[in-house]
């Protein structure tokens, strides 16, 4: 005679249901904690209504503390200003600078020059521009540093670096001035090449010159696009 299989308990290995309409714990603490919250508030209001002189120490302490940050700010810009004026490097201090060093001080250099926008852009991805910057004169410059450590006895840039920065410079970078700068120099089909896209180049001479020198850049190239609106007087 087959015997009938076991009925489960019903209920076994089941969560006990929640009570239809009951309140879930974490939504009591919530409202609990919100509750305190808003009393406390309500009670610091209360008394600096009481206090108002609290009110206008704080306020007088916040004034002074944006005003001392602010002027901090100034000062440091200020004196910014004042290193940049001053900043020389000579060709040699260039040659031993890592290559993203490198273009922080090329970076530096047309900051010096009055490109107050200029900023170090190189790396993956950066689509042939190390170093973009407005002139006085609103111009884009759009500019691909080479470091040589051998200087100018190291290899010669050629003409795939400069087919780089003609593709990019203007399609994608909008710039109005392209610029291929080593602290090398240029092998003779990119100086032919360079000279038919309306590139400029700047190569270790160039370089020594502008570096070590206090006149910008657009001054010791040729052909340079006209000015995109006046300088701006400081």
């Amino acid at each position: 005679m087959s015997r009938r299989p076991a009925r489960r308990r019903s209920g076994a290995g089941r969560r006990p249901r929640r009570r239809k309409g009951a309140v879930p714990v974490d939504l009591w603490m919530f409202v609990l904690v919100a509750a305190m919250v808003l009393s406390l508030v309500l009670a610091v209001l209360s008394w600096l209504a009481a206090h108002p002189w609290v009110v206008a120490l704080l306020l007088l302490a916040a004034a002074g503390a944006g005003a001392v940050w602010l002027h901090r700010r100034q000062e440091a810009a200020r004196w910014d200003r004042v290193r940049a004026q001053g900043l020389r490097y000579a060709v040699e201090q260039l040659d031993g600078l890592h290559h993203r060093q490198f273009e922080f001080a090329v970076r530096d250099l047309m900051r010096r020059d009055g490109c107050d926008d200029a900023q170090q852009v190189g790396g993956r991805g950066d689509n042939g521009a190390d170093v973009k910057a407005t002139d006085p004169f609103g111009r884009l410059w759009v500019i691909q540093c080479k470091h040589r450590k051998a200087g100018w006895s190291g290899s010669a840039v050629g003409t795939p670096d400069l087919q780089v920065l003609n593709g990019t410079g203007r399609q994608i970078h909008g710039g109005d001035v392209l610029v291929m700068l080593t602290n090398g120099r240029f092998s003779a089909p990119a100086l032919d090449f360079a000279k038919s896209q309306r590139l400029h180049l700047v190569d270790r001479k160039l370089l020594a010159q502008w570096a070590s020198g206090s006149r910008p850049l657009w001054e010791l190239l040729r052909a340079v696009p006209p000015p995109r609106k006046p300088p701006s007087l400081s």
